[in-house]
């Protein structure tokens, strides 16, 4: 399900003619078929926001002269059923994103705690087949003692 989200939101996020013609020094540098982790983690553009052009690293820059604060505070207040879809889309994209990532983790960490009480019951056997031993060899040795002591006395 995830694999056909990503296919459809990275179908409508295709730059345009202007942007490719913009972009195309940084996509030369960026060999076909090789992501970073940054890029595969990135949410694909789902429709242009105006102002906002994508760049092929994942960045986003303002076009000049449409960086204004007041504009971006109207602009928050009308926006567009369309927009606040697209935006809820990027941002189910990434909970999912992110929780898949919280998963791996859970999982390597769970591992790594089975891995650390299998190396502690291991440990804690050895220490109690040792104890067992040191145990007896005291025993034995008290019980050496108990008779040389005695027969020493008896020979007074």
């Amino acid at each position: 399900m995830q694999e056909q989200a990503s296919s459809s939101l990275a179908a409508g996020s295709l730059p345009s003619s202007s942007e490719r013609s913009s972009s195309s020094a940084l996509h030369a540098e960026v060999k076909q078929g090789m992501e970073s982790d940054d890029e595969i983690r990135r949410v694909p553009e789902i429709c242009g926001e105006p102002g906002v052009s994508a760049i092929s690293n994942g960045e986003t820059s303002r076009r000049s002269g449409e960086a204004q604060p007041s504009a971006a505070t109207s602009k928050k207040r009308n926006r567009s059923p369309a927009d606040k879809e697209s935006k809820r889309l990027k941002r189910l994209l990434r909970n999912r994103v992110s929780a898949q990532q919280a998963r791996e983790r859970k999982k390597a960490y769970l591992t790594e705690l089975e891995v650390r009480v299998k190396d502690l019951e291991t440990k804690n056997a050895e220490l109690d087949e040792r104890l067992s031993t040191l145990q007896n060899e005291n025993q034995m040795l008290r019980q050496i003692l108990k008779n040389t002591t005695a027969s020493a006395e008896g020979r007074k």
